[in-house]
C-alpha cells in the first residue's frame, strides 16, 4: 500500500469531535443569540463530519460577522456588506468546499442589499445565516432595516418612522429562490434541524435567525419566549418533524408544504405568532456554478498566463518607449 493511499484511507476514517471546530472564546455579550447559533453550527459540522480544511465561513461586518473567528476552519472576515460576493467567488473557484455565510440585518439588508438580491438569483450552493437582532449592535444601538416601527435608538430617538423590511418576503419575491427558512435562537432543537436541512440543500439556503441582543434590545423577544403560543412551528413530511417533547411546549403548529411558494409567501406575512420552520424548498432550481462549470483545473502555467496578460495591459516595453520618442521627434 502506497503512502498516498494510506493517507487517503486515514482521511476517510477520520472522525471529528466538537472541539475540532472550536476556536477561541467568543466575545459576544452574555445572553447574545449568536452564542446559540455558534453552538448549533459547530454541532452541525461535527455531525456532518465536515473536514475543517474543506470548510469555509465568510462574513461581513457586525457582531454576527465575528463568527469566522470562533470556527477552527478556513474563514474570511470581509468588509461591510460584501460577504456574499466573496463567498460566491470561493464557490466558483473551489466548488469542492463547504461554504457558509454569516451576516447581520444591517450587513445583509442595508449596505449589502444588492448583493443579497442577486445572490438569490444566482442560487449558488451557499448556506447563509442572517443573524437578525433588529438593531445595529456593534456600533451601539442604531436602527437597522429590520427594526420595528417605533424602535427608539441613537439614530431614531423618537422612534423609527418606517415599517421594518421583511427578509423572508424579500427573498421569496426574487426569482430562483430555492430554500427559505426562519429560526429563533431560543429553540435550539429546531435551530439545529433547520441549519442541517439548509446545509443539505444544494443551492442558496437562506435562514433568517431571530436572535436576542441583551445589551441594546433586551426585551424585544421576551413576550415570545414567555408565551410559546406566540411561536408557530411549521412541520411537514418534506420539511421539519417536531419531536413529542417540543410539541408539548409549542402547541401552536401548522402543517405547511415547503414546495408551495404561494403558501410560503402567506406564512412569511405572519409576525405574531412568529413562524418557525422551512417556508420554501425547491431543489430543482439550478445552481449558477453548475451552469458555468466552475472549478475547472487551473495549472500553474494557466495562472501565470492569466497574470501576465493582465500585467501586459499596463506594461511599457522598451521598444514602445523608443517608438513613442521617435514619433515625438
Amino acid at each position: 500500500m502506497t503512502e498516498a493511499t494510506e493517507c487517503l484511507l486515514r482521511l476517510h476514517d477520520e472522525q471529528h469531535a466538537l472541539e475540532d471546530y472550536q476556536s477561541g472564546v467568543p466575545r459576544w455579550c452574555s445572553g447574545c443569540g449568536d452564542n446559540a447559533i455558534l453552538t448549533a453550527v459547530q454541532r452541525l459540522c461535527r455531525d456532518e463530519d465536515l473536514r475543517p480544511e474543506k470548510t469555509v465561513f465568510v462574513s461581513g461586518i457586525g457582531c454576527s460577522s465575528r463568527f469566522p473567528h470562533y470556527m477552527r476552519t478556513y474563514g474570511l472576515h470581509g468588509i461591510h456588506g460584501r460577504a456574499l460576493p466573496i463567498a460566491e467567488g470561493v464557490r466558483m473557484a473551489r466548488p469542492d468546499l463547504a461554504v457558509f455565510v454569516n451576516t447581520g440585518d444591517g450587513d445583509c439588508c442595508s449596505i449589502g442589499a444588492a448583493h443579497w438580491i442577486h445572490a438569490i438569483r444566482y442560487n449558488m450552493n451557499l448556506t447563509v445565516m442572517l443573524h437578525d437582532n433588529q438593531i445595529y449592535g456593534l456600533t451601539k444601538k442604531q436602527a437597522s432595516p429590520t427594526s420595528p416601527i417605533g424602535t427608539r435608538s441613537n439614530t431614531t430617538p423618537r422612534g423609527s418612522y418606517l415599517e421594518a423590511l421583511q427578509p423572508l418576503q424579500v427573498t421569496l419575491g426574487v426569482q430562483n429562490a430555492s430554500f427559505v427558512a426562519q429560526a429563533v435562537d431560543w429553540i435550539p432543537e429546531v435551530l439545529y434541524d433547520i441549519l442541517r436541512a439548509a446545509y443539505r440543500h444544494r443551492g442558496f439556503s437562506f435562514v433568517r435567525i431571530l436572535q436576542r441582543c441583551p445589551e441594546w434590545l433586551p426585551k424585544m423577544f421576551e413576550p415570545y419566549i414567555q408565551d410559546p403560543q406566540r411561536v408557530r412551528l411549521l412541520h411537514h413530511e418534506r420539511g421539519l418533524t417536531i419531536s413529542p417533547g417540543l410539541g408539548k411546549i409549542y402547541r401552536n403548529q401548522q402543517e405547511h408544504d415547503p414546495r408551495d411558494l404561494a403558501a410560503a409567501r402567506a406564512v412569511a406575512d405572519l409576525h405574531d405568532p412568529i413562524p418557525v420552520g422551512i417556508l420554501y424548498h425547491n431543489p430543482d432550481v439550478p445552481c449558477y456554478e453548475d451552469l458555468r462549470q466552475s472549478g475547472q483545473p487551473r495549472t500553474p502555467a494557466h495562472i501565470r498566463a492569466g497574470l501576465e496578460a493582465e500585467f501586459d495591459k499596463f506594461t511599457i516595453w522598451p521598444h514602445d518607449a523608443s517608438a513613442a520618442a521617435a514619433d515625438a521627434g
